[in-house]
Formats: structure tokens, sequence, C-alpha cells
């Protein structure tokens, strides 16, 4: 029977074969996508883990936000090994050449390090002759923005260096990184130390070889108690691996995710080809009931031709995956501290195209189930019409709904980088669909309930085909607003970021940061700004500091109690500044805001509610700060809200004028500029006059933030393409699969007198409305779920972004038109014979 069965299956498709493939290209992409990220993923894995100490460059390494203590040197001195110490900061780089300055981040570098892999540069020897010969190497993109050559010089604070070569790859840095942050590596022995003063945010590091008998992570473990007290962070080349394995896994993830709604669609697609393709075999089932096949045969029959279906989707979605695989390590390199070789990864093949068969099978099932309605009578009476008998299968259709959801759920799950998201995508995924599904039913039923009046012959007919019998009306909604979803979503979620950044042109706005200003410098400065006819908009003090004591218990007792969790708003550095105002951006929400201090008693402090939180604190707590090794106590008097995306002197802590206006300090001078060339004129005669004073140029971290997220976009709408292919596909197939319904009504029209062009008018009809519904459906989901991103994700200011949403409305429709008229062309040619005939 079962021989048979497979038999009688294969022989059933074959008038039908074309048309079942044109049912399998809707699930191609979607198991395409799954299968070239999961091996991309796997491929990515192994890399890491082959290359694991090169992403660190060593077996252990130190870092601190100061000169490490006395303590910890001599620890430093007892693990022994061979070490390399680096300093990195942030400067101006001066550029002679071109008169030019650009903040950077200096490395200031020992020999030997990286003990693993190494630093490529242009030319490669410059990445060890640099440290010798007081030379440079500067990031390549930084070299092409200011037209630098080797053996131009630049100047770091006071110390001048040739440029040795181009700056390609370092461990620990990848491209995206050094593009929002160019790196210009110099010799540590030769950099300026006025540059590390107060107020310079400098790092230290030690990176060590170890002995192979030694345990890094042994070592890490013994030493953490005393390496938290000093605010040390140590890495393994373990832990590094680990971070970088679950970041990337976690990328890779999210962008399978995205690449997983293509298969979703697709399986729609087919779920919705089938049952067409099941109505059109009505009477073939009658007879072999007639000839005693039971229900549940004929079922066996067309369930194996849907694994057939899979199976083909499956292998086809596998080689493209495999194919497209070799891509995705060029379409992330900006992200990738590796070189990922390619290689097929089987586990990832086998996964996915399992996924795609399951997919395809449990959505196939549902129109499957109508089979078993199916009677011998059905051979006899052309009219018949299993609607009727439908609700005999609803038990059976609920727990196959059930089915769906829990497989969709377990899928996305599986590919999302956690539980949560995974949910959330499926529950997301859920309601989208439900509300595109829910519009085409109000479409047809409002269309068969209130057929318009007062309109032309065309405009009724074409509004009568969306609710006509095997319409495809749902199908293609789905189809067509889930893809415009998807790319509404990612426009607005563009916008929203870069609404936020793009503070620049804002007017009066400040635009341009001075800060690591010393004290002495300040009104020097301010009178440089000035004389160069620019305005400058604030001036503050900040002060380093660091808690040592909250509501009376010391940070160094809490970090020793292991039943006590400390925050990172218990261990960072705060800098905090003094002042009697309040600024635009700062709204108090409890207690009152003090800006004078009397000299007496503890000084009233005003905190930011997140820092509040964190800390566990709320008005009339007592803090004690450490400023330079003199405590400060206070008490809360005020808890702020603090908006951070405003161009403003914003701070967790502010102290009132007259506390603290004596403690060691650095200054920041704020102004506008209203052109870029003024903008480069005055930090160029800044960085000559003062070398220490560092600037930022906010335009220039917009087009740098615009850069990093063109690159994010870009990797995230290639995945996207899967699902908007997808959808044009099953849009396509949707047309073909309703052909011969349109031939009917085509050949009909035809007899009673209509034109060609009155078909192709009744079409165009048919699907701009289509178009209309879908996109216009789609935008108003991407609205609220932007709305949700921004509002819960971005925490930031919802922007619609009304031009390029309009653009993307009238570009569905006119694909929607497009697709239609061009799937539905020759339909009007057919002779009445050819349909009586049913030789389509």
């Amino acid at each position: 029977m079962l021989k048979w069965l497979f038999t009688f299956a294969w022989r059933d498709s074959r008038g039908s074969r074309a048309k079942l493939f044109l049912f399998v290209t809707s699930m191609v992409l979607g198991v395409a996508a799954l299968v070239s990220i999961n091996s991309f993923g796997d491929n990515l894995r192994r890399a890491i883990d082959f290359e694991s100490k090169t992403l660190l460059g060593a077996d252990l390494s130190m870092e601190s936000g100061e000169p490490f203590p006395a303590t910890i040197e001599a620890i430093i001195d007892s693990l022994g090994g061979i070490q390399s110490r680096r300093t990195s900061f942030s400067s101006m780089a001066y550029f002679p050449k071109s008169n030019t300055a650009r903040l950077a981040t200096v490395r200031g570098q020992e020999p030997g390090f990286p003990f693993y892999g190494k630093i490529e540069s242009d030319p490669p020897e410059a990445a060890d002759t640099y440290l010798f010969e007081k030379g440079a190497l500067i990031d390549g993109t930084l070299m092409a923005q200011y037209d630098i050559e080797i053996g131009d010089s630049v100047r770091i604070g006071n110390a001048t260096y040739t440029v040795s070569g181009k700056l390609i790859q370092t461990p620990r840095e990848t491209a995206a990184i050094m593009l929002f942050s160019p790196r210009i590596y110099v010799p540590l022995a030769d950099v300026d130390t006025t540059l590390l003063s107060i107020g310079s945010r400098a790092e230290y590091e030690i990176y060590f070889r170890l002995d192979d008998i030694e345990d890094p992570d042994a070592i890490v473990e013994s030493l953490s108690d005393t390496l938290e007290a000093h605010s040390i962070r140590a890495d393994t080349v373990e832990e590094e691996r680990s971070n970088w394995d679950q970041s990337l896994t976690n990328l890779y993830r999210f962008l399978g995710l995205v690449g997983y709604m293509s298969l979703l669609l697709g399986s729609l697609g087919v779920a919705s080809s089938i049952h067409v393709y099941i109505r059109q075999r009505i009477q073939t089932i009658a007879v072999l009931r007639v000839y005693g096949a039971s229900s549940h045969q004929a079922f066996a029959i067309y369930l194996i031709q849907a694994l057939g279906m899979g199976l083909v989707g499956a292998f086809l979605g596998s080689a493209i995956g495999i194919g497209l695989q070799s891509m995705l390590p060029v379409i992330l390199g900006d992200f990738l501290p590796v070189d990922v070789e390619f290689s097929v990864s089987w586990s990832a093949v086998l996964i996915g195209s399992a996924m795609g068969i399951g997919v395809t099978l449990i959505f196939a099932m549902m129109p499957l189930l109508d089979i078993r309605n199916i009677p011998p009578l059905a051979a006899l009476r052309t009219d018949f019409d299993q609607e009727n008998d439908r609700a005999k299968n609803k038990r059976a259709k609920w727990l196959l709904f059930g089915l769906m959801a829990l497989l969709v759920t377990v899928i996305a799950v599986i590919q999302a980088p956690t539980l949560t998201m995974g949910l959330g995508y499926s529950a997301t995924v859920a309601v989208v669909f439900a509300l595109l599904a829910g519009t085409a039913k109000l479409v047809m039923r409002f269309l068969a309930a209130k057929p318009p009046s007062g309109v032309s012959f065309v405009i009724k007919q074409g509004l009568a085909n969306l609710h006509r019998p095997q319409n495809q009306t749902l199908m293609m909604v789905l189809a067509l607003g889930f893809g415009t979803f998807l790319v509404s979503t990612m426009i607005i979620s563009e916008s929203t970021l870069l609404g936020q950044i793009d503070l620049a042109s804002t007017e009066g706005k400040p635009n341009l940061v001075f800060y690591d200003v010393q004290p002495a410098q300040v009104d020097s400065l301010v009178k440089l700004v000035e004389e160069s006819d620019l305005p400058v908009i604030d001036r503050v003090a900040m002060i380093s500091m660091r808690l040592t004591s909250v509501k009376g218990i010391s940070i160094e007792s809490m970090r020793e109690d292991t039943t006590s969790e400390l925050s990172w708003a218990h261990r960072r550095e705060y800098r905090s500044t003094y002042r009697d105002y309040l600024t635009e951006s700062e709204t108090v929400l409890e207690g009152t805001f003090e800006g004078r201090y009397s000299g007496t008693g503890l000084i009233p402090l005003s905190v930011e509610r997140e820092v509040a939180k964190q800390l566990e604190i709320t008005i009339g707590d007592s803090l004690v700060f450490n400023i330079q090794g003199v405590d400060v106590a206070g008490y809360i008097s005020s808890i702020r809200e603090v908006n951070w995306r405003q161009m403003q002197s914003n701070f967790f802590f502010v102290f009132p004028e007259g506390s603290i206006n004596d403690a060691p300090a650095f200054h920041v001078v704020m102004s506008r500029t209203e052109t870029p060339e003024a903008s480069a004129m005055i930090q160029a005669m800044v960085v000559k006059r003062y070398p220490n004073i560092s600037s930022i140029d906010i335009s220039v971290v917009l087009t740098v933030f615009q850069a990093i997220f063109s690159r994010i976009s870009f990797v995230v709408r290639f995945m996207a393409l899967f699902s908007i292919i997808t959808g044009l596909l099953v849009l396509s197939g949707a047309v073909m699969i309703s052909r011969f319904q349109r031939i009917e009504e085509s050949v009909l029209l035809k007899t009673l007198g209509a034109s060609r062009r009155t078909v192709l008018q009744i079409m165009t009809t048919e699907y701009f409305v289509l178009g209309v519904a879908s996109s216009f459906t789609g935008v108003l989901l991407s609205l609220a779920a932007g709305w949700g991103v921004s509002r819960f994700v971005f925490e930031a200011n919802f922007i619609i972004p009304f031009g390029p949403i309009l653009l993307l409305i009238a570009s569905v429709i006119g694909v929607t038109i497009v697709v239609g008229q061009l799937n539905s062309r020759g339909v009007y040619d057919k002779e009445a014979l050819d349909v009586l005939r049913k030789e389509t």
C-alpha cells in the first residue's frame, strides 16, 4: 500500500509539476536564509575558537582607569612572564601638512604586544619599526580623510611623530570600532605625559605571556577580590573568546531571525497554493474514493506530494544558502574580529532543511485536511462544494493551529539570541499576521456586503474580484503587507536614531565641545573662541570622584558582603560639577534643588533618577565621595530627570556653588560653528596653542554615526531582502494559481463585448486596491512597532519620515500592479473552447 501511495502521488503530479515547482519556490529563500546564516555562524565559532589567543593578543590582560597602585604593581611583578604595557587615551591629532586636527584614540604601546597574532599595517614592517623610530601607525580611514601619506608628521600633545604606516587590523578591534574612533599607535616611551594629567580618561593596560603550565583563569579567580577593590578589569583568552562568541552569536542569530520571516511567508504561500491545488483535484480524489480508497489514503497521497515539495525546496534552499554563505563574511566584515573561512556546515544544512520541511508540512496540513471530507459522490456532482463539510474538521484544525504556533515559536526561540527575544518575535509576528489577515477579511466582507454604487463597471468588477470564489486577496495582503511592514519599520527605526543624534543643526545648540581644559587655560580659551567670532554657549567644571559610602555603609564593606550586589552606579567613576542653576534638559522630580552651599554641614546634592534607582537612595540619604584622596560628605536634596539626548553639560550628580569649587578639576567649553571650515579652523588654532585640549565636532560624530548605522542597516536590509523577494514570489504564485478563474472571467467578458483594455483596467483596479490595502496596513503596523522600539528600546523621540514612507507606499502599489499584470498576461487571448475543456 505504501508503494502504491508513492507511485500514485508521483503519477498524479505529472500534469502539475511546473505548478508545484512554483509553489516550492516560495519557501526556497527561507531555507536559504537559515542555512547560510547558521552555516556562517558555525564557521565563525570555529574561527573564534581557533584564533582565540589572537583576539586578546596575550594570555592575560589587566586594565585600569588610573595608574596601577603599588599593591597591583607588586602582583604584576610576581606574575612574571613576558609583559608589555599600553596606555590608551583620547587626544587631538594635529596634521601640519593640512593644518587640520581630529580627535583620535591614541595607543602608547611598548614592544612585544601582541604576543599572538599581529598588528596588520601597510607596509607590513611598519608594525614593528614604528616603535623604535618615534613613528606612528594611523588608521587608514583617517589617512584617506586628511590626505596623509607615509613620511608625513602628526603631532599629539607636544610630541611629533613620523607616519610610519597605515593601520589595517589590530587585536580586539573591528573595522566598525575603528570607524567610530580612529586609532593612532605610537611608542609608549614617546607619549607626552602632560596629556595624562587630571581630567584625561586614560586606560592603563598590561599584557602577559605566561608559561604554559600557568592557568590565566585560575590566576584571575584568585585575584578577583583584590582587582575588584582597585576597579581593575582582567581578561583571559577564554573570557575574550566567550565575549566575542556571545556577541557575534547574538548578531548572526538576530539576522537568522530576520531571514526566518521569509520562511514563514513562503509557508503561507505553500498553504494557499495547496488549497487551490486540492480544489482542482476534487474529482480525482472522488474517483479514488469510488474505487475504494479511504479518506486517509487520499489524504496520504497529497501529503506525500507536499512532503516532496518540502524536500525539493529544502534541497534548492540549502544549495542557494551554501552559495550565499560565501557573501556573508564580506557583508559582515566590518563587525568581525577574525577572518572566516568558507566551509559547509552540514549540521546547519540539516537543521535549516528540517525547519523548512517541518514548517512547510505543518502549514500544508491545513488545506489537506479538507481531503477527508470529499465523498465518492463528488465524482458525479460537478457542483460539489466541500465548504459545507468543513465543520467536521474544526477540532483537527484547532489542534493544527496550536501545532503551528508551537513550531513557529520553537524555531524562533532557537534562532533568537535570547528566549525573551524569541518569544517576543513570535508574538509580534502573530499580531502582525493576524491584523493583516483581519484587514483582508474586512475588505472582502465589506465589498461583498456593500457593493459600490455610482462607479463605473470597470471599478465595480475590479472590486468584486477581491471577494470572488477562490480569490487570493488574503494571501496577497499577507505577502505585501508583511514586506511593507519590514521595510517601513527599518526606515522608521533609522530615522528615529538619526533624528536623536542630529542635534548639530538645531539653532542655538552647541555643536563644538572643548574638554580637558585646565583651570589656567579657561579664560584664554574663551577669549580665543570669542576672537574667532564664535559664541561661548556654556563653560562648566568637571571633577572626578568615586563613591566611598552610601547611606552610611562603605562601598568596601558592600563589596565584602556576599549578600549585597554592587551595581554599575556603585563602581563607576563620576564626573560631577557645581552650579547654582538647572539646565533646560533637567527637571526636578522630587525634593528641592539647592544651588548654593552655606559652608557648614552636609552638602546638598542633586542626583539623576536612574542613578538614584541603582543606588537605592532617596531624599535625605547620605553619600560620601572621594575626590583626589579627600572625602566629601553630602545628602540627597533633589532627584532630577535628565534628557541625555540634549546637547547640554549633563551630569549624574550636581553639587551646589561654593561646595567643591577648589577641588582639582578640568573644564568644558561649548561653542557653535555654522560651517565645517570654521570648525576645522578653530580646532586647529586651539590644538596648536593648547595641545592638551581635545575637542569634539558633533557634525563629525553625526557623520560617523551615520556611516556605522548605514553598515548595520545594510546588513539587516540584506536579510530582509529574503522576505521581500519571498513576498513577491508568493504574490506571483497567488496570481498564477487563480489564473483559471481569471481566464473564465476574461472569456465571459470578451464574449459579452469587453475589450482587452477593459479587462486590463479591471485587473489594474483589483491590484491597485490590493496594493493600497496592503501597503497602508503594513505602514500603520510599522508605525506602532516603530513607536514601541523608539519608546522602549532606543528611549528616543518617535520620528516619522513621511517622505520615505509615502515613497514606499507608492512603490508597493506600483509593484503590485506590475507583478499582477505580468503574471496575468495572455489571459485575454484564451479561446472559449479552451476554457470549456479546462485546458489551462
